[in-house]
């Protein structure tokens, strides 16, 4: 599938597609069960053009688990959850436990003992948590492609651009476009993997879903970093949500001469 809204802005990297399936594409990435990984890394190599897969034994991370649909994953952190709720505050000094997962995730939350300090207290991490959509998604695995290999017999549940400023100006513009109101792209606080999962999910089951801004996670910044560059900003819009989108192109500021002096 191509994209006029890709064409238009000029993107780098093609735009990634997140499909729910029962079937393993052949040739694909995936980490092994019980390795520590990040999901966005998955979501570099699908802008790279290559297939990405996750399940529930093959997430990474517990943060990916939750992100793209695999309940709470949180309740699996080595030495409770309570931990967890230290690790993304302000420490916590219960031994890290694996429980019933692999102990690299042991070893990594050991590494955090002083808390990641993105919230200020664990009640309020606590507070976080319980306000997050998490789902049980209704198929195995969370497929990562790029939208140009997604044949036509297929439906995303999300497409997700990598954009610089201008094309997230861009997208906010186009997101607003043929609404009459002008809140109609979020930014949750959240993790990267659920600023591109459970955050579009949810929108997609509303009359009117929302794009998301994403990529605000610092954690994540830095491998999005390493594999793609600098300035890399996610929108991950509702498959639904996107075809109206694109149907919107013809016509809009993106065809206009100042979006054209704009991108260069």
């Amino acid at each position: 599938m191509e994209s006029s809204i890709a064409r238009e802005l000029r993107t780098q990297y093609p735009p990634v597609a997140l499909l729910w399936s029962d079937e393993r594409p052949d040739g694909c990435v995936q980490f092994q069960e019980g390795r520590w990984g990040c999901v966005i890394w998955h979501l570099s190599a699908a802008a790279k053009g290559r297939t990405a897969a996750v399940d529930a034994s093959t997430y990474g991370c517990l943060g990916g688990a939750t992100g793209l649909g695999f309940g709470n994953a949180y309740e699996k952190w080595p030495g409770g959850i309570g931990c967890f709720y230290g690790f993304l505050s302000d420490g916590f000094d219960e031994p890290a436990e694996p429980g019933d997962q692999d102990s690299v995730h042991a070893k990594r939350a050991a590494l955090h003992r002083d808390g990641e300090r993105y919230v200020k207290t664990p009640e309020l991490v606590e507070k976080f948590v319980r306000g997050l959509p998490m789902m049980q998604i209704p198929k195995r695995y969370v497929i990562f492609k790029p939208l140009t290999q997604v044949a036509a017999e297929e439906t995303p549940q999300v497409v997700v651009f990598l954009v610089q400023p201008d094309q997230l100006s861009a997208l906010i513009v186009l997101s607003n476009y043929d609404r009459g109101d002008n809140e109609n792209m979020i930014v949750p606080f959240a993790a990267a993997c659920q600023q591109i999962g459970i955050y579009p999910y949810r929108e997609a089951q509303s009359p009117r879903p929302r794009a998301v801004l994403g990529l605000s996670d610092i954690s994540a910044r830095k491998w999005v970093k390493r594999q793609l560059g600098d300035n890399l900003m996610t929108v991950a819009v509702p498959w639904k949500r996107y075809l109206e989108l694109e149907a919107n192109v013809e016509g809009s500021f993106l065809q206009t001469e100042q979006w054209k002096a704009l991108i260069g």
